[in-house]
């Protein structure tokens, strides 16, 4: 199913392929180092010379902390129809990503969620987002809204703490085989299942992350392992996003992510953050070419391992990552 969105710029990031990702992010990278000054002080900062960057692992990729501290843009600044906020801890700075262009967005995830699990209309969305649903601008919220909107179930719906009515809700869809995404945070998932255990038989169990001090840490396995054990589920999807990308990665089985059409991901060095690997195991770096108008190669605080076919695992974070990287240029 076509989406369609116009482009404040000639690249046409939604017609990424795997046969054309590669020559559409180097052109993406011109690009933003053109458009984008806090990149390209960024890149002078390194010197980098924009006519030696052949290959993807050269690009510079920016500390993702810079949405912390500076407005990340490309091109026209003055124009903003969305702002996406993360929570962050108390004194902490939020991130702040400002979205020039929403449709971007909304047909870069309309299109990814597809390439995994066919049109959002066959299914009917519920999303139990406590925290998230209690604070502006929290963009796993506009990711459930925009599918809910594009699924148009009469059932869809939010949820922070009424589990006995998403429990009626789930069981009642079960019964007419409705396929169901229930997307979910961690803790919120691990309580409403503890509470109503059942079978779902019709439904993708969805889970974002998010414990953050909610309750004991657990492994990915571990809650997995609990979910499928409450619910009589084969498997627990996972989404991999966050506040400043605009792409998506989603795991099926055993945690295992697979990136949308206009998301790429590498592993960078741990002792070196200017080495960048296509497979093994260090920071994650992302190429995400939803992101034309912020920046689309972004250095994360996540660890993880990347395998030879692009896929990866996200191991955990990385211990004082607001420093790493950042200590290179001061703007």
């Amino acid at each position: 199913m076509p989406y369609n969105t116009s482009l404040n710029n000639s690249i046409n990031v939604l017609q990424a392929t795997a046969g054309n990702f590669e020559s559409l992010a180097l052109e993406v990278f011109r690009y933003q180092h053109h458009y984008n000054g806090l990149y390209r002080q960024y890149c002078e900062a390194l010197h980098i010379n924009v006519a030696e960057i052949k290959l993807l692992r050269q690009i510079p990729f920016l500390p993702i902390s810079f949405f912390k501290t500076h407005k990340v843009v490309t091109g026209n600044s003055e124009t903003t129809q969305l702002i996406f906020e993360s929570s962050g801890t108390t004194g902490e700075t939020p991130s702040r990503h400002y979205i020039p262009d929403a449709a971007i967005y909304r047909s870069s995830l309309l299109q990814g969620f597809e390439e995994f699990y066919g049109d959002p209309a066959e299914y009917v969305i519920l999303a139990l987002l406590p925290s998230y649903l209690e604070r502006q601008n929290a963009s796993l919220v506009y990711m459930a809204k925009t599918m809910m909107e594009q699924s148009g179930q009469t059932e869809n719906g939010f949820y922070i703490n009424e589990w006995e009515q998403l429990s009626e809700v789930l069981s009642q869809l079960e019964r007419n085989k409705q396929k169901v995404l229930l997307l979910g945070v961690t803790f919120a998932l691990l309580d409403f299942a503890a509470a109503f255990p059942m079978p779902l038989a019709s439904t993708i169990v969805m889970e974002t992350g998010g414990m953050k001090g909610r309750r004991e840490e657990l492994t990915r396995a571990e809650v997995h392992g609990i979910l499928k054990k409450q619910w009589q589920l084969k498997e627990v999807h996972s989404e991999y996003g966050m506040t400043e990308l605009l792409s998506q990665a989603y795991a099926t089985a055993g945690g295992i992510f697979k990136c949308t059409h206009t998301m790429r991901v590498f592993a960078r060095d741990i002792n070196d953050p200017l080495e960048v690997m296509e497979q093994g195991t260090g920071g994650i770096n992302i190429i995400d070419l939803a992101n034309i108008n912020s920046c689309a190669f972004i250095a994360t605080e996540d660890i993880g391992t990347i395998a030879a076919d692009g896929s990866f695992e996200v191991l955990g974070r990385m211990d004082h990552s607001a420093l790493r990287g950042c200590s290179l240029m001061v703007v």
